[in-house]
């Protein structure tokens, strides 16, 4: 936290908590959204379908809403990966794996702590 600090010293420390909890926003409505689609996509009736679209569509729309939010205090090039690969993480375990108990393979596992040591990276990053 320190070495953002020195990054971006415009930034307040009350801005950082709210800079963490629209992440951490962003992230949930992302995961929201995806289960939403699939279970729009499981659904049996034309009813359940739209409900659900529904869900996902409003998760979808707030989770923008905070990355938008993330844009007026960080740039672009660390706010969009950061925010990108959290939600794919969240997706993959969250939703697919413990949720909806999808086998995922070993390679898969790697890819995602590439994207974690990604995410580590691109934040480590100040310009």
């Amino acid at each position: 936290m320190a070495r953002w600090r020195e990054a971006f010293p415009t930034l307040r420390a009350g801005t950082w908590v709210s800079i963490l909890g629209m992440v951490m926003a962003n992230s949930l409505f992302a995961v929201l959204a995806q289960i939403g689609f699939k279970l729009s996509a499981e659904s049996r009736t034309w009813r359940a379908f739209l409900a659900w679209q529904v869900v996902g569509n409003l998760s979808g729309f707030l989770g923008v809403l905070a990355l938008t939010w993330l844009l007026r205090y960080l740039p672009l090039h660390v706010v969009f990966p950061v925010t990108t690969g959290l939600a794919v993480i969240g997706v993959q375990v969250l939703a697919a794996r413990w949720l909806f108990r999808e086998t995922i393979e070993v390679r898969q596992w790697a890819g995602t702590l590439l994207i974690v040591l990604g995410i580590f990276f691109i934040a480590q990053r100040t310009e």
